[in-house]
């Protein structure tokens, strides 16, 4: 776009000089008029040439306020095109906020689940699953686990080896305890949604499992870093 916008100021500059220069000849044409030729007219004559010198000059009018009024459209343009880049810029970033191409930070809250002291349970992918539409509902605009972005196309699942050697991946990453999950939204929403009367961190914490909430007005949340492609989508 830093292209188009030198290439445009190169092209308005160059219109607005040649349409002056333009201008001034003619100007200095009138100026250079043979004053002993018109001296020699008759009167008949020197109407004649008179009202052909205002036409002339009533030309020149015209063709000076036609200059202005595309000097005006050029300058209309210019800014019409600064202001079109400013609002695609704008909408391109919001899109790859949404898509979670871009690391973002604002309040929210952070979420801490440790499974230190439980010895025949584990967080398994459904609880987190939970969790995260908990805080979707609750008007989450961004949302991490253990730093793996949380998009539409995450996808958590089980690994289970054998009875000892279990563990989730978000995103094709391997995760492990303890879970921190972040999330960027209303802090009292998000904190309800969990909290409280059927909020499934609250069961969490019934069956043994050690669950800390904690504010902050600087939650930062990483880019999604897998490759967003399609398949099937022409």
């Amino acid at each position: 776009m830093k292209k188009e916008k030198i290439v445009m100021s190169i092209t308005i500059g160059i219109s607005a000089f040649i349409l002056v220069m333009i201008m001034f000849m003619q100007f200095k044409v009138v100026r250079q008029t043979d004053i002993t030729s018109i001296q020699n007219m008759t009167e008949s004559e020197l109407r004649s040439e008179l009202i052909s010198w205002r036409e002339k000059y009533e030309e020149l009018q015209l063709k000076h306020q036609d200059t202005l009024i595309k000097l005006e459209e050029y300058k209309e343009e210019y800014k019409s095109d600064e202001e079109t880049e400013r609002l695609l810029e704008e909408e391109l970033n919001g899109l790859k906020v949404m898509l979670g191409e871009t690391a973002v930070q604002g309040q929210g809250i952070i979420i801490t689940i440790n499974e230190a002291k439980i010895e025949d349970d584990r967080i398994n992918y459904e609880d987190l699953l939970y969790i995260i539409n908990e805080l979707k509902s609750a008007g989450a605009e961004a949302i991490s686990i253990n730093e793996q972005r949380i998009i539409n196309r995450t996808d958590i699942v089980d690994i289970n080896i054998d009875s000892s050697n279990a563990y989730i991946k978000v995103n094709g990453k391997r995760v492990l305890a303890p879970y921190t999950i972040k999330a960027i939204g209303n802090q009292t929403y998000l904190e309800s949604a969990l909290l409280g009367s059927g909020g499934y961190v609250d069961e969490l914490k019934k069956w043994g499992f050690e669950i800390e909430i904690q504010r902050s007005d600087k939650v930062q949340i990483s880019a999604y870093t897998n490759e967003l492609s399609t398949k099937y989508i022409n």
